[in-house]
């Protein structure tokens, strides 16, 4: 197995009304990325995210999840959650252990209550947000509706980085405002086109609102975009990743899941964009033994700590417990103190699901 350090690594939480398309996404980001070979789908049965035999009777999903792919390198862990709000506890437990969440939203029905729940969750969490409006293939899909709802429901800060050229059964290809070109979608992946002139009025508009919500970033680049001076390429893509890590900006995507277009676009934005655990700040804790507070640094060379976030019964491997590293190593066929039981536990064999 590849050796992934901690800066190469991006723990993804997907999140979302129940039917905006999470398990979807999920399975066209393993597609994309090469790590399956084939496209399943929810009215077959046979995607990786949803394969309990209820999930697969109900066409919902019931429980979190996981799923590894790599892209330029990179480790991205997707953890696929349930949308409704049974399973809301399976959210909250992921949102734990994940460093950012993309905000599944469908571009027909737009921003529904479990859009505004789980927001509400990443809020509470500190998270960085990131909207996908998902479903652009779909008859009567509306970006600017659904990108209006977005923004009166959860202010100024959402912004898009994203347009889409078409919609519906005319959805070809996405305009990126930041890099200020088009792309038309080809195969898994996209080709460089021309910026559509009808857009280019729209692209210029949003251009500006992101131009202004990097400024406010930073009192430096504040002070030059006052004085009406131009910020450089280098400024607004470093303003952009400092933005969404603090949560002072909510980037705005599109794509559609369903026919795997624009998600590598959306994998891209996670290599540029998304925190890894290195970048988020160090968990404070609290010493079961001594009662002292500790803060949990995300190095190799420290004690170990993790934290168990999910258990379940596997028919074929039996008792298994999904953790997350915060400090130090962990390896097979070794002994870690439980702090719930207050004593020294065996672990058996590590592995990495999908």
């Amino acid at each position: 197995m590849k050796n992934y350090k901690s800066d190469m690594i991006r723990n993804v939480g997907l999140i979302g009304h129940s039917g905006s398309g999470k398990t979807s996404l999920a399975e066209a980001m393993l597609f994309t990325s090469g790590a399956i070979d084939r496209m399943g789908k929810i009215a077959d049965g046979n995607t990786v995210c949803d394969f309990d035999p209820e999930e697969i009777k109900r066409s919902i999903s019931i429980s979190t999840a996981f799923a590894p792919c790599e892209w330029k390198n990179e480790k991205i862990n997707i953890l696929d959650t349930p949308g409704y709000f049974d399973f809301v506890g399976e959210v909250k437990s992921t949102l734990r252990v994940v460093e950012s969440c993309h905000i599944v939203t469908c571009a027909v029905s737009g921003v529904e209550v479990g859009t505004e729940q789980v927001f509400k969750f990443a809020e509470d969490a500190g998270l960085p947000r990131v909207f996908f409006i998902n479903k652009m293939d779909r008859e009567n899909a509306n970006f600017n509706k659904v990108m209006d709802q977005i923004r009166q429901m959860f202010g100024q800060k959402a912004v898009p980085f994203q347009l889409p050229i078409g919609a519906e059964s005319n959805f070809k290809g996405i305009v990126d405002i930041v890099q200020q070109k088009a792309y038309a979608f080809d195969g898994k992946g996209v080709k460089p086109c021309d910026i559509p002139a009808e857009l280019k009025d729209e692209m210029e508009n949003y251009r500006s609102m992101l131009v202004e919500a990097v400024a406010e970033t930073d009192d430096d680049l504040l002070t030059k975009y006052l004085e009406g001076e131009e910020l450089t390429d280098a400024e607004i893509q470093k303003g952009l990743k400092i933005g969404v890590k603090n949560g002072e900006i909510f980037p705005v995507l599109c794509g559609s899941a369903f026919t795997n277009k624009g998600i590598s676009m959306l994998l891209d934005f996670i290599h540029d964009y998304m925190p890894s655990p290195l970048d988020r700040p160090a968990e404070k804790v609290v010493n079961a033994t001594s009662n002292a507070e500790e803060i949990l640094e995300c190095k190799s060379d420290t004690n170990f700590s993790a934290l168990v976030f999910k258990t379940m019964a596997d028919p074929y491997v039996g008792k298994l417990t999904y953790f997350r590293v915060y400090s130090g190593v962990f390896n097979s066929d070794t002994q870690v103190y439980n702090v719930t039981k207050e004593k020294m536990e065996r672990v058996g064999q590590l592995f990495i699901p999908r």
